[in-house]
Protein backbone atom coordinates (compact mmCIF):
# COMPACT_ATOMS: atom_id res chain seq x y z
CA UNK A 1 0.00 0.00 0.00
CA UNK A 2 0.77 3.33 -0.73
CA UNK A 3 1.45 5.99 1.78
CA UNK A 4 0.93 9.51 1.88
CA UNK A 5 1.18 12.88 4.23
CA UNK A 6 -0.91 15.22 3.80
CA UNK A 7 -0.71 18.78 4.93
CA UNK A 8 -4.00 20.73 5.01
CA UNK A 9 -5.75 24.12 5.42
CA UNK A 10 -9.44 24.86 6.02
CA UNK A 11 -10.84 27.67 3.82
CA UNK A 12 -13.45 29.90 5.86
CA UNK A 13 -15.91 27.71 5.18
CA UNK A 14 -14.05 24.44 5.89
CA UNK A 15 -13.31 26.13 9.32
CA UNK A 16 -17.20 27.24 9.92
CA UNK A 17 -17.99 22.88 8.81
CA UNK A 18 -15.40 22.02 11.18
CA UNK A 19 -16.49 24.43 14.33
CA UNK A 20 -19.78 22.67 13.57
CA UNK A 21 -18.85 19.19 13.35
CA UNK A 22 -15.86 19.13 15.65
CA UNK A 23 -12.64 17.13 14.97
CA UNK A 24 -13.88 13.76 15.76
CA UNK A 25 -16.62 14.21 13.55
CA UNK A 26 -13.86 15.15 10.74
CA UNK A 27 -11.95 12.77 11.86
CA UNK A 28 -15.04 10.25 10.46
CA UNK A 29 -15.12 11.71 7.55
CA UNK A 30 -11.30 11.32 6.28
CA UNK A 31 -11.33 7.83 7.43
CA UNK A 32 -15.18 6.71 5.46
CA UNK A 33 -13.03 8.00 2.25
CA UNK A 34 -10.35 6.46 2.59
CA UNK A 35 -12.39 3.25 3.24
CA UNK A 36 -14.56 3.83 0.36
CA UNK A 37 -11.34 3.61 -2.16
CA UNK A 38 -9.69 0.74 0.08
CA UNK A 39 -7.52 3.02 1.93
CA UNK A 40 -7.12 3.67 5.64
CA UNK A 41 -5.55 6.26 7.97
CA UNK A 42 -2.98 6.13 10.13
CA UNK A 43 -2.86 8.92 11.67
CA UNK A 44 -4.46 12.42 12.11
CA UNK A 45 -4.01 15.42 13.46
CA UNK A 46 -5.07 19.19 13.81
CA UNK A 47 -2.50 21.40 14.26
CA UNK A 48 -1.34 24.86 15.04
CA UNK A 49 0.80 27.03 12.42
CA UNK A 50 1.54 26.53 9.00
CA UNK A 51 -0.63 24.03 8.89
CA UNK A 52 -4.19 22.92 10.12
CA UNK A 53 -4.72 19.59 9.97
CA UNK A 54 -1.89 16.19 8.96
CA UNK A 55 -2.47 12.91 7.93
CA UNK A 56 -1.13 10.14 7.23
CA UNK A 57 -2.98 8.03 4.97
CA UNK A 58 -2.53 4.64 3.00
CA UNK A 59 -4.36 4.03 -0.12
CA UNK A 60 -3.59 0.41 -2.69
CA UNK A 61 -2.12 3.00 -5.64
CA UNK A 62 -1.60 6.76 -6.04
CA UNK A 63 -4.53 7.14 -8.34
CA UNK A 64 -6.71 6.33 -5.44
CA UNK A 65 -4.85 8.98 -3.45
CA UNK A 66 -5.18 11.22 -6.71
CA UNK A 67 -9.12 10.27 -7.07
CA UNK A 68 -9.70 11.81 -3.17
CA UNK A 69 -7.29 14.83 -3.81
CA UNK A 70 -9.54 15.89 -6.17
CA UNK A 71 -13.03 15.93 -4.50
CA UNK A 72 -11.25 17.46 -1.57
CA UNK A 73 -10.07 20.07 -3.45
CA UNK A 74 -13.11 20.89 -5.53
CA UNK A 75 -14.49 21.12 -2.55
CA UNK A 76 -13.35 24.83 -1.99
CA UNK A 77 -13.33 23.81 1.84
CA UNK A 78 -9.66 22.81 2.42
CA UNK A 79 -6.29 23.30 0.22
CA UNK A 80 -4.12 20.36 0.58
CA UNK A 81 -0.53 19.40 -0.04
CA UNK A 82 0.47 15.75 -0.42
CA UNK A 83 3.50 14.03 -0.05
CA UNK A 84 4.59 10.68 -1.14
CA UNK A 85 6.00 8.60 1.46
CA UNK A 86 8.39 5.72 0.82
CA UNK A 87 9.29 2.91 3.18
CA UNK A 88 13.20 2.25 4.00
CA UNK A 89 12.79 -1.10 1.47
CA UNK A 90 11.20 1.07 -1.06
CA UNK A 91 14.18 3.89 -0.90
CA UNK A 92 16.47 0.16 -0.93
CA UNK A 93 14.65 -0.90 -4.05
CA UNK A 94 15.47 2.65 -5.56
CA UNK A 95 19.05 2.70 -4.77
CA UNK A 96 19.24 -1.07 -6.63
CA UNK A 97 17.79 0.38 -10.29
CA UNK A 98 20.37 1.86 -12.63
CA UNK A 99 20.02 5.01 -13.34
CA UNK A 100 22.50 7.44 -16.45
CA UNK A 101 22.22 10.87 -15.24
CA UNK A 102 24.64 13.58 -16.55
CA UNK A 103 24.46 16.63 -14.42
CA UNK A 104 24.04 20.19 -15.86
CA UNK A 105 27.22 21.19 -17.98
CA UNK A 106 28.60 18.40 -17.21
Amino acid sequence: MAKFLVEANYTASGAKGLLKEGGTGRQAVVQDVCAQLGGKVEALYFAFGDHDLYSILEFPDNVSMAAVELAVKASGAVDTRTVVLLTPEELDEATRKPVEFRAPGS
